[in-house]
């Protein structure tokens, strides 16, 4: 056996743990919304880049194109979202 045989599964194995966490999140996350916990605006704000990645990959050669356009994007919706709020403080 290969100094390097334990090296897919253990891949394998960070991938499959970091999408159970996500798909655990996503439960909880509904869960909550059911109970009243969550105000659905939040649950849609933390949406966005699963959304923007969604349609950006469907529309786009590669996912690798879509997931650096969605960087791109949500850099630039925080810094509108710092900006605008600094505004808003500005006046208030």
């Amino acid at each position: 056996m290969s100094q390097n045989a334990i090296l897919p599964i253990a891949i394998w194995a960070a991938i499959a743990l970091a999408g159970l966490s996500v798909l655990g999140m996503g439960i909880f996350g509904l869960r909550s919304l059911m109970y009243g916990k969550v105000e659905p605006l939040s649950i849609v704000i933390i949406a966005i880049p699963g959304i923007l990645i969604a349609i950006l990959g469907a529309s786009m050669e590669t996912w690798v194109q879509a997931g650096i356009y969605t960087l791109v994007v949500m850099f630039g919706l925080a810094l509108l979202a710092l900006v605008l709020t600094g505004i808003r403080k500005l006046f208030i």
